[in-house]
């Protein structure tokens, strides 16, 4: 339809219709007119077509799509969901190499619920582990768990997980003559090394109690001081995943500057009384100053974030233990009090670094279990594991079952390698 301008009469006499039309016909452009501005700017908001101004090309517009699905998966948070068929990768009949601390059902284990739960994060999906995939990735490379025996038992979760494909030749005893702590796997036909760097306080550490080693016997830490037990080695690794936690809640004199400085429940006299996390912030910055000043460690650093214990009922010492046989929901169980204390510890230690690994071409990256596993009390040996150098008397409410919730913590290491993605 074509409009035209509407002229003033010029003679006496117009005809009345014609008037009439003209009239109908200039309000109705007046009002298309102001209703168009109206509608296009209420679709805006909702319309999920890029403007006039944006690029509408099929690559760019999934980039986009990819990014935004990105930005709203959070693999670090969700929940524990049912998984009917559980154990997803293996059983204890099926792999050989756990060892008989984690070895819950063949030590008399009556439950098996526990291996039949999947971790979910909000929004997104976690893919199951592929060991083929796991195995290029790594194919002439090498990894280390740099810690205490929880960073060993996810290496035992590992092997694991890889037997489905192969096993590995176990060297340890050519490079090491403590062989129950310092393991050292190779996966010859992808020229793949796998290698546990014992150093359950990072630090350098030796004994203080008079009447000797024990669980609970003092132990002295010299804070600034990196454990020569890993970086005499960390060098030779291209992936180091570092974690410790529970060894920081013994009875503990820290030093610093070659002096002491205070303890940790201690009981010693004229001695300040300092917390875990004071000892806990400084072994982590050491360990991360200590990597960015080794010349020729070029590797990727993980911190697996603190791995909470479940003692119900007392502590490790005085009849506590961890019988659940079901996980906790998020609305359950918070992350709050010491657990959130030494996981805030590490991040902030680790955020520290990052800036100035990066000045260096360094990669630091944080791998967040802490919350999945706070919801998991019913994931550990209880009384259901053998170990020689424990007293069977006492739970271990501290390590995981295998095959159990802690072959989720290489998921997500293989989800992260896959994507590149970091906490947040």
């Amino acid at each position: 339809m074509k409009f035209h301008a509407i002229d003033l009469p010029s003679v006496k006499y117009t005809q009345p219709y014609s008037i009439y039309r003209r009239v109908l016909l200039l309000a109705l452009t007046l009002i298309v007119l102001t209703s168009i501005p109206l509608y296009v700017n209420k679709s805006s908001t909702t319309s999920p077509l890029p403007s006039p101004t944006t690029k509408t090309s099929t690559t760019t517009g999934l980039e986009s799509i990819e990014e935004k699905e990105e930005e709203q998966c959070h693999i670090f948070s969700g929940n524990w969901v049912p998984y009917p068929d559980g154990p997803a990768y293996y059983t204890n009949e099926t792999c050989k190499l756990i060892i008989p601390q984690q070895n819950c059902m063949k030590f008399g284990r009556p439950d098996s619920e526990f291996m039949k739960w999947r971790w979910k994060p909000d929004g997104c999906e976690l893919p199951l582990f592929d060991a083929a995939e796991f195995l290029e990735i790594f194919r002439g490379k090498s990894l280390a768990f740099l810690g205490d025996s929880v960073g060993r038992n996810q290496m035992q979760s590992l092997l694991c997980l890889l037997a489905n494909v192969t096993y590995p030749e176990d060297l340890s005893d050519q490079y090491s003559n403590d062989t129950d702590y310092f393991k050292h796997y190779v996966y010859t036909d992808y020229n793949f090394t796998m290698a546990t760097l014992w150093a359950p306080y990072l630090v350098r550490s030796s004994d203080a109690d008079p009447s000797g080693h024990s669980r609970n016997s003092l132990m002295n830490l010299y804070l600034d001081e990196p454990d020569e037990a890993w970086t005499s080695q960390v060098e030779n690794f291209d992936y180091v995943i570092v974690s410790a936690g529970q060894w920081f809640f013994r009875p503990l004199v820290y030093y610093e500057n070659g002096g002491s400085i205070g303890c940790h429940w201690c009981n010693l006299d004229n001695m300040t009384e300092i917390p875990e996390t004071y000892g806990y912030r400084k072994a982590f910055r050491t360990v991360f100053r200590t990597l960015q000043s080794l010349e020729n460690y070029k590797g990727v650093t993980f911190l697996r974030t603190f791995s909470p214990a479940h003692f119900e009922n007392g502590a490790w010492n005085a009849g506590g233990s961890c019988g659940r046989t079901k996980p906790f929901s998020k609305e359950e169980m918070k992350l709050e009090g010491f657990i959130l204390d030494m996981y805030m510890t590490q991040v902030e230690e680790l955020k520290a670094a990052q800036n100035q690994a990066k000045q260096k071409g360094l990669d630091f990256r944080l791998m967040e279990t802490t919350e999945a596993m706070l919801l998991r009390p019913d994931g550990h040996p209880n009384f259901y594991g053998a170990s020689p150098h424990r007293n069977t008397t006492y739970a271990d409410c501290v390590h995981w079952c295998l095959p159990g919730p802690i072959d989720t913590w290489n998921e997500i290491l293989l989800h992260m390698l896959k994507t590149g993605q970091r906490s947040t």
